[in-house]
This record gives structure tokens, sequence and C-alpha cells, in this order.
């Protein structure tokens, strides 16, 4: 595949609007596995996998269905699979919030799936009903695309990163409340309470996700202050001298705002080897934590992993 093919821009001030739809038609979905699958640390039990065709669920089950549901971003459905061969299927198109969540309730009511699930989004400021919402109405399918074959990338090297690492550590998932995906590292301390204030996100939930210290990785699509894709890296709590430390490659930087390391996704793509690149990025941010904030790094750590090769012992 051509690299431009494997690296498409994505200009977030082309696509906002559907990024901003996308967003909470992603969160009737993780709600749904939300509200069937018992809580696992980190609410890691909620969270949407890259597939070979979009964004899918683990398999949910309730009393009555095993089921699946996936976006599909190269033909535009929403398909909603139970075990028995059942499914059911709704378009991706613009149409209001309002009416797509309707359609997916109804869908799973035909199949039998009865499920109640808040309807207010999470981590989004002046958030309005998923039943209320008309104003998000927008569907770029060409950028949607795109956006799944940023994550494909993404996933790929994220879990060559994942790798190298022995200690607990989670799958590269991508987390609907923040829109992003995400590899998260832990060197094994319990942290400080976790302040919490995200908008519309239980502080219990936050203090949860954030029990334990991290090094976190991810892959964002814009808005805010940051109006352009872009790879991020934090810790929590980030060690003293956290900002200061030299990171790699030369056009990633710190920002105090967000209170992480950011790579603009174009310094990525735009690499004569974007793969290297983010795994430089990926790499040297982690050590900036592990390192000031004196992990085991020795008992943590190996060598990426091989092809075909068992990790020597």
């Amino acid at each position: 595949m051509p690299h431009a093919d494997r690296w498409p821009e994505l200009p977030y001030a082309a696509w906002k609007d559907t990024a901003a739809t996308l967003q909470l038609w992603t969160q009737v979905v993780g709600k749904v596995r939300l509200a069937a699958t018992p809580w696992l640390n980190h609410s890691w039990h909620v969270t949407l996998r890259v597939t070979a065709r979009g964004l899918a669920t683990p398999l949910i089950s309730t009393n009555d269905c095993d089921f699946q549901i996936e976006f599909d971003f190269i033909d535009h459905t929403l398909w909603i699979r139970a075990c028995d061969g059942r499914f059911r299927q709704v378009m991706l198109r613009p149409v209001s919030f309002a009416e797509f969540y309707t359609d997916v309730m109804i869908a799973l009511r035909e199949l039998g799936i009865i499920l109640r699930i808040d309807e207010m989004p999470n981590e989004i400021p002046d958030a309005v009903r998923f039943s209320e919402d008309r104003a998000h109405a927008t569907y770029d399918p060409d950028f949607a695309n795109r956006f799944w074959r940023v994550l494909t990338r993404s996933q790929a090297i994220f879990s060559h990163f994942r790798t190298s690492f022995l200690g607990k550590a989670s799958p590269v998932h991508f987390f609907w409340g923040s829109f992003d995906l995400a590899v998260t590292r832990f060197s094994g301390r319990a942290a400080p309470p976790h302040p919490g204030g995200i908008p519309h996100l239980s502080d219990a939930v936050v203090r949860e996700a954030y029990s334990h210290e991290v090094s976190s990785a991810g892959f964002w699509p814009g808005g805010g202050p940051i109006d352009y894709p872009a790879y991020y890296s934090y810790a929590y709590p980030a060690p003293e001298g956290f900002g200061a430390a030299p990171v790699r490659p030369a056009q990633a930087f710190f920002s105090k705002e967000l209170g992480e390391f950011v790579l603009p996704y174009d310094a990525v793509r735009s690499a004569v080897d974007p793969d290297a690149a983010l795994m430089d990025f990926l790499q040297s941010t982690y050590e900036a934590a592990a390192e000031l904030g004196k992990w085991d790094r020795r008992n943590l750590e190996c060598g990426v992993g091989v092809v075909g090769k068992p990790r020597p012992i």
C-alpha cells in the first residue's frame, strides 16, 4: 500500500463536524457495552478495538443474547451481530444524532436485546441528551475512513511498543469518551488520588482509572487547544522535571496547557520512516516518565518483540 494511503492526511478543520458526530455515535455503542459488562479495572471493559474494517466492541453477553457491535468504515455500516446468526444494520450517513441513537436502540430491541443506557455524553462540555441532540448530523465517509486508517497504523506501532514491557500494560484500545486510541504502562505502585473534574465523568471513575502510576500514550484527532491530529504521552503523577525532559523526534514538545508531550501527526506521516518516528516518540517519552519517576526499569522492561521468537529468559 502506498505511503500516503497508510498515513493519510487528516486535517482536523476539514472534518471536525464529522469527528464530533462520530464521537457521539461511538458513545452510544460504548454505553451499550457499559450497561451489560461487569466493571474491569481502569474502565478497560468499555473500550472499543481497531478491526480490519473499523472499530468494534469485544463480545457482549447478556442473559438473552451474545453479540458484537462494529463500525464498518469501508461500507459505512454499523453492524450488530448476534452469535445465533441474526444481525441488524444501521447505515452510517448524515442524520441527526437523535435519529442515529433511536435507530441503534430499535435494532437492538429487534434482536431481543433490552438495555437501558445513560443518555448523557461523557467528557463533552455542554452535553445534550442523546435523544434530544439534533445539532450533530454530519458524516463524511472519506474522512471517517481516513481516521480509521490512521488508527490501524497507530494500533500496529502501539502494539509493537507494548511488547517491550513486562509489567502491567493495557491493551491498545479506543476510549469513546475522550475519543482517542491509547496504550498505558504501569509502574506497579499506587498513585495519589486523582483530582477528577473531567466534564460529565464521575470523579469515582477517574480516580479508579488513575489508581496506580502510569505512563500513557495515544493518538487524538484534535480539538480544543490542539486543533490538529497528534500523538500524546503523559505520566500520572508527573514526576518532577518531566516537562523539561528531552524527547524525540525533534518536532515533539511539551504542552503546559495539556500537561503532556505532543507530536503532531503530520510530523509522523511526513517522516522518511513514520513507524520509526512514532516508536521513537513512544520510547523516549516513556523513558522520561520511568527514569524521573524512579520506576523499577530493570524488572519491568525487555527487548522489543520479534516475530516467531520467544522472549529469552
